[in-house]
């Protein structure tokens, strides 16, 4: 078998991983839950470092990556680029959020743990 055929079959397979998971985490994300958020990213973490280490073989043995899969690979890079930028602007935006709930100048709890605020005796001085 041609280098360049064993290239192109080594890495489509790792690059197909790496656009189901992708799509995975997209659909994650909408449906807001957080198990299965954290499950997409890592099952997307590990298939691209299962791609970037099939690339790299592919690298060292001298083969020429075929332009199709150049081009997927640019894709799914510019894929996981956009949802970095979605999570930050979103990660940003509960900042905030937070931050008008929760001023940062107001203690929530003193440092024993209990409500900040004094309390009283429950009498009323006249």
């Amino acid at each position: 078998m041609p280098i360049a055929d064993m290239t192109t079959a080594e890495l489509e397979q790792p690059l197909s991983r790496v656009e189901t998971q992708l799509v995975a985490l997209a659909v994650a994300l909408r449906s807001s839950d957080p198990i299965a958020l954290e499950t997409a990213a890592t099952e997307l973490h590990n298939a691209l470092a299962a791609a970037v280490d099939h690339f790299r073989r592919a690298a060292r043995q001298g083969a020429v990556v075929p332009a199709p899969l150049r081009q997927r690979l640019a894709v799914a890079s510019a894929q996981v680029a956009a949802q970095r930028q979605s999570l930050a602007r979103a990660t940003a935006a509960l900042d905030r959020a937070i931050d008008v709930l929760i001023p940062a100048n107001t203690p929530t709890y003193g440092a024993s743990g209990n409500g900040a605020r004094q309390s009283t005796s429950g009498s009323i001085l006249a």
